[in-house]
């Protein structure tokens, strides 16, 4: 007879999230593991393969659980036009508040992107994914705000085709433009929490800025 899983996946997945996102992949040590998700070394790898599979299981829990949440406004059927100031705003307060962890240690998958791990295929693959799902809603928020029609949704073009038309290139650089200022606050928060900061309100401003010209 088989035995039955005696321990929550999922909680042993956030669990490890936590060390992988405090420590990254490479120093995240299998005794830290076990000892977070309170699973023996055999569970672990009976259960995810490997410390790698683990990780991978980290990741989309990440995506699932802190990111796409913030992000869900922005990517709804109908935008409001506040919303995007509204998502940065957020993001300030809880980079803000040194309790968080993503004021601690920044953001997971940008961590992973400049360590070795970030070399690898998948994790490039899905870095490169967040990056144009945060474009993609980033995007939509800018077009809310300028009270424009979607330029982010067409299939294998989120960044929309300006040609020709001066105010849809204009939305299309501003949301090139703020998402890398939120990019760059996730990446530098865990170093210099100030400069974090700073991109967000410069995000800000540019979101209070003549969008819809």
């Amino acid at each position: 007879m088989a035995r039955t899983q005696a321990f929550d996946t999922e909680a042993a997945v956030r669990a490890a999230r936590e060390v992988f996102w405090r420590d990254g992949f490479e120093s995240a040590a299998l005794p830290a593991l076990e000892r977070a998700t309170g699973l023996a070394r055999s569970s672990i790898y009976n259960t995810f393969g490997s410390k790698r599979g683990l990780f991978e299981r980290a990741v989309a829990s990440y995506l699932d659980e802190v990111v796409r949440p913030r992000l869900a406004p922005l990517l709804a059927t109908e935008v409001e036009a506040g919303a995007l100031a509204a998502y940065l705003a957020g993001l300030r307060a809880v980079l803000a508040d040194e309790r968080t962890t993503s004021a601690r240690h920044g953001c997971l998958l940008m961590s992973a992107a400049g360590a070795p791990i970030g070399r690898d295929d998948v994790v490039r693959a899905a870095v490169a994914d967040y990056r144009a799902e945060l474009r993609r809603a980033v995007g939509r928020g800018v077009d809310a705000r300028a009270g424009a029609a979607p330029m982010s949704d067409p299939p294998g073009d989120p960044a929309g085709d300006p040609a020709g038309d001066p105010a849809q290139a204009w939305r299309g650089a501003l949301a090139d433009a703020i998402s890398a200022l939120v990019l760059a606050a996730l990446a530098l928060v865990r170093v210099d929490r100030a400069e974090a900061l700073r991109s967000l309100d410069a995000a800000l401003v540019l979101v209070d800025g003549p969008v819809g010209t």
